[in-house]
């Protein structure tokens, strides 16, 4: 199609679907390549950009006093054609040139065009070496962004990383980590691929990748479609052009492949080869990325105006014509037609998708990329003499217009559309990315059609630029309720994901997070632990506060060791009220009263010592119970190992010329105990100014819980206290044993060694006890071993006393202390 004009644009569409390329013989002149399958679609693109033309040329504000023309050519979906043509309006089709300088303008300024991928970046690279603008409106490879490979390519399509990312935002949506990748085996599909991949891999993962033949192989189709059926992914991305999906969508039907999520791209998700109600159990609810849809104002009544034309450059009419309506328009040699049809007949009537205006996407881009470059050559031909962007400061002149003088504004074209769209290009020649999102729904007549749910605006600000409206959607699965698509399922709270060896990185198990550590998101990496004061409940998605273990007053344990406790006092108490009651008698008299009830009272001090290692460790409870219990067992022992000594010097006594008596008397013998005590207390002062027990939270014996403990500070000063009562005990009970076979009625040496035995016995004993027990029991071993010791003294020592005076007082008399007890062998 051919219009002439004082500045010619030149146009690539697909008007037919098939190229036959001739035999060659190589013995005659080979013949040109033939296209078939007429695409009355293809036809409306190149009729909207002869539209767009007569617009422009009417419109007085945009290129006054300038006429536009066009040159037309069809690309018949092959490469070689569609490279041919591009070089025809370059170049012209003339066979001789009649300016051999090449002065003038060129046959074309700008071409509109080529609508595939593949086709434009072979035809921009060498319309690039001349500086010819391409602008096409269908071909989205990102590899097309590239500047430096292709300087003077434009296009008013989004580039395919935009839509890639839109299809992202859809999965990221409903949240298919899990998806097939289907893509042609071209450019469009390769370079989408590659962008795909790396844009999933920041949130979900490939379950199969697939390339869809070029020869549509019924083997590969067959194995790719057998690969869709046995996959666990319920969502499949397919980027292709239409050509390549049909066998795949045959193959669909043969295999019964059903409850599907198909995303297609605007390859193919405005195609209306795929609407027939046969394919609707199989391709209904697809999701779709289409172009933007426009208006354009008139063009519905240009296109049915449409009438044959006799001139053989517009040929593209005639065939059409004869397409639509099955004649033929026959021109004989007069030059005039000879007709089986009218070429007067009615389009309205045509069923044909040439008159369908209702959706215009590539037809709107069309439009746009027409108006880019009318807009561009309007500022080329305003610039001001002496203010213009090339050398010198000058402007270009209509007569001599150059294709890179046209780049040069081309590259910063703005202007809005009658529809209100804003029409520029950023750095890479890319258009403003905004699509439309369909939904493929089951028509009245029970075919498919294309319903608009939503649109993706590269505009709109923030990371979010989808805008879906859900409830308008049409899931064709059962309830009508989106898919899920996950190669596992996702871990909850309480777990983290640990990745499958050799498997992608959504299949996953999910382990139970360790204890004291959490999760408390839904597909957690890894478990967090707790605070050192919280620990994890039983479903390991939050911290709670540990539970406190001290030995306590409420609890049974607590409650019988201080009755036991409180029980030692008032035993105490009683014998101490006894021998008080009966002090002037001979077995209170016999080894200095005053011992024993100092002893007494020191026995009761321990037992009472025992009661503040019960509840909660505080600082001055820490400090006290030790500090009390090496001084009452200090005083205790020191009482016991005095009256040791007095038994021994009793005896010693009774011998002739012996006044040893006379030198340890009831002042010496108080003297005595009350160094030995000092000498413990010296130690206990020690102790606490350098390094005091203190209260102390202990994590690491039970990592669930804290268990309070008083820490001694100093090991060494808690050593010397406990080392210092075992040394008076060890005296004690050598100085006990070795006077143990001294006359009964003169002595209680035989009960001080019981006593001394028991007490080294059960604090021996205690060591092991002490470090195996866990907990607040720590506590009760040394309560227990407290209690057992004072008990055991109390008994041996003061037991036999108190059985002789209150049950035996016959025995009670100085006689009978006096008196020796008969020999025994």
């Amino acid at each position: 199609m051919y219009r002439p004009g004082d500045v010619v644009f030149g146009g690539l569409f697909e008007v037919h679907l098939l190229t036959v390329f001739p035999n060659l013989s190589f013995t005659s002149e080979p013949e040109q390549p033939r296209c078939e399958r007429f695409y009355p679609t293809g036809f409306q693109f190149a009729q909207t950009m002869a539209f767009a033309v007569e617009m422009i040329n009417r419109e007085p504000s945009l290129l006054p006093n300038i006429t536009l023309g066009y040159h037309l050519y069809d690309n018949c979906m092959k490469l070689a054609v569609a490279f041919r043509s591009a070089m025809a309006l370059i170049s012209g089709t003339d066979s001789t040139f009649s300016d051999l300088g090449c002065t003038g303008q060129p046959p074309v300024l700008g071409i509109v065009g080529d609508p595939g991928s593949t086709h434009a970046i072979a035809i921009s690279r060498v319309l690039s070496l001349f500086r010819v603008p391409l602008v096409s409106y269908f071909a989205t490879c990102s590899c097309l962004s590239n500047k430096q490979e292709f300087p003077s390519f434009f296009r008013t399509i989004p580039s395919d990383a935009f839509q890639v990312k839109a299809m992202i935002q859809i999965l990221q949506r409903y949240h298919w980590t899990w998806v097939g990748l289907v893509v042609s085996d071209d450019d469009y599909g390769l370079y989408a691929a590659r962008t795909f991949h790396k844009e999933i891999s920041h949130f979900g993962c490939i379950a199969f990748h697939e390339i869809l033949p070029r020869d549509n192989s019924p083997v590969e189709v067959r194995r790719i479609v057998a690969t869709i059926l046995h996959s666990t992914a319920r969502v499949i991305v397919i980027f292709s052009p239409s050509t390549y999906i049909l066998p795949l969508a045959d193959e669909l039907i043969v295999q019964q492949v059903k409850e599907r999520q198909w995303i297609a791209s605007e390859g193919w998700s405005t195609s209306s080869t795929f609407h027939s109600s046969q394919l609707l159990p199989f391709l209904g609810g697809t999701l779709g990325i289409a172009i933007r849809r426009g208006e354009i104002p008139g063009l519905s009544e240009f296109l049915l105006r449409l009438r044959p034309d006799s001139q053989p450059n517009n040929n593209m009419v005639s065939l059409f014509w004869e397409e639509t309506f099955g004649c033929r328009l026959l021109v004989q040699e007069a030059g005039h037609k000879s007709k089986t049809c009218t070429g007067q007949d009615d389009l309205e009537t045509a069923n044909t998708e040439y008159s369908n205006v209702a959706d215009l996407r590539a037809a709107y881009n069309i439009y746009k990329a027409v108006y880019a470059l009318a807009h561009a050559l309007h500022s080329l031909l305003s610039c001001e003499q002496g203010k213009g962007p090339f050398a010198g400061n000058t402007c270009a002149e209509l007569r001599t217009l150059q294709p890179w003088q046209l780049l040069y504004y081309l590259e910063r074209v703005n202007f809005t559309t009658h529809y209100g769209d804003r029409v520029s290009f950023d750095e890479n020649g890319d258009a403003l990315a905004i699509y439309d999102v369909l939904n493929w729904q089951a028509a009245p007549d029970g075919s498919i059609e294309s319903i608009t749910v939503g649109t993706y605006d590269e505009a709109i600000p923030g990371t979010d630029k989808l805008t879906l409206d859900s409830d308008k959607i049409f899931w064709n699965f059962k309830l009508n309720t989106p898919p899920r698509s996950v190669c596992s399922e996702p871990c909850p709270p309480g777990t983290r994901r640990t990745t499958k060896k050799g498997e992608p990185v959504c299949c996953f198990d999910c382990l139970p997070c360790a204890d004291g550590e959490i999760s408390n998101t839904t597909d957690s990496s890894e478990c967090y632990r707790c605070p050192p004061d919280f620990w994890s409940n039983e479903a390991r998605d939050s911290c709670e506060p540990k539970p406190v273990e001290f030995l306590s007053f409420k609890e049974p344990l607590g409650v019988c060791l201080t009755l036991t406790s409180l029980l030692g006092v008032c035993v105490c108490l009683a014998v101490l009220s006894v021998f008080a009651r009966h002090r002037s008698t001979p077995v209170v008299r016999a080894n200095n009263s005053e011992l024993s009830f100092l002893l007494l009272l020191a026995l009761a001090l321990c037992f009472l010592c025992a009661v503040l290692f019960i509840g909660q460790p505080q600082q001055w409870t820490c400090q006290l119970r030790h500090v009390v219990f090496g001084l009452a067992f200090a005083l205790c022992i020191s009482c016991i190992l005095v009256k040791t000594i007095v038994v021994v010097m009793a005896f010693r006594a009774t011998l002739p010329d012996n006044n040893v008596m006379r030198w340890f008397g009831a002042a010496q013998q108080r003297g005595t105990v009350l160094v030995f005590t000092a000498v413990q207390a010296s130690i206990c002062v020690v102790w606490l100014t350098t390094a005091p027990p203190t209260p102390y939270k202990n994590t690491h014996y039970q990592n669930s819980r804290i268990i309070w403990e008083c820490t001694v500070g100093s090991v060494v000063g808690f050593s010397c206290v406990l080392g210092y009562i075992g040394l008076l005990a060890a005296v004690c009970f050598l100085l006990a044993f070795l006077a143990r076979k001294l006359p009964d009625n003169f002595n209680e040496a035989k009960f001080i060694t019981f006593s001394m035995l028991i007490f080294c016995a059960v604090w021996i004993s205690f060591v092991p006890a002490y470090v195996s027990s866990p907990g607040k029991y720590t506590v009760a071993v040394e309560i227990f071993a407290i209690l057992a010791s004072s008990f055991g003294l109390l008994g041996a020592i003061f037991v036999p006393k108190c059985y002789i005076i209150l049950l035996h007082p016959e025995k009670n008399t100085k006689k009978a202390m006096i008196g020796r007890p008969t020999s025994k062998t």
